[in-house]
């Protein structure tokens, strides 16, 4: 007879704390918008040319948490802004779009500066992982369509400088 109200107790309290729950009003969490940091400029130039394509304000990742989080819970970014990822070793690296609101273009660059891959309108929220196809040291995060737009080519090349 003891387990009987003892297991009658339990399915009460559980459906009480059920009822409960669900009643209860859920908690939004506000979170401020992540601002685009200015922390460098980078140049695009043609290949085998020494003209320029495109001058972007950069925001840099190379610490663990940043290449982590890149561009995530971020609404949007101007055109004539990126976000450059630069990793300690030169090496195959794969994004995906998890939590990123808006669509991207990502270029992957090799050590010495060249574009050696371009992955055009990554979707967002996408979990899909999106490979550098070759080794690199460096991934610029763009406006979607803006590659497209700007004509970039596999072999133009990157400069960029810290502020």
């Amino acid at each position: 007879m003891k387990r009987f109200k003892l297991f009658g107790f339990a399915i009460l309290g559980f459906l009480i704390l059920q009822t409960s729950c669900r009643d209860a009003p859920k908690k939004v969490i506000k979170t401020e918008p992540i601002a685009f940091k200015k922390e460098g400029e980078l140049t695009i130039f043609s290949v085998g040319k020494d003209s320029v394509r495109v001058k972007l304000d950069i925001e840099i990742a190379d610490s663990d948490y940043e290449t982590q989080t890149g561009l995530m819970y971020r609404s949007s970014m101007e055109e004539n802004q990126g976000m450059l990822f630069i990793f300690p070793n030169t090496a195959m690296h794969s994004f995906y779009m998890k939590n990123t609101e808006f669509p991207l273009d990502i270029l992957f660059v090799d050590e010495n500066l060249k574009i050696a891959h371009i992955a055009p309108n990554a979707k967002p929220f996408d979990e899909t992982g999106i490979s550098s196809q070759v080794p690199v040291k460096y991934v610029l995060e763009v406006d979607a369509g803006l590659s497209q737009k700007l004509g970039l080519k596999i072999g133009d090349s990157i400069e960029f400088n810290r502020l």
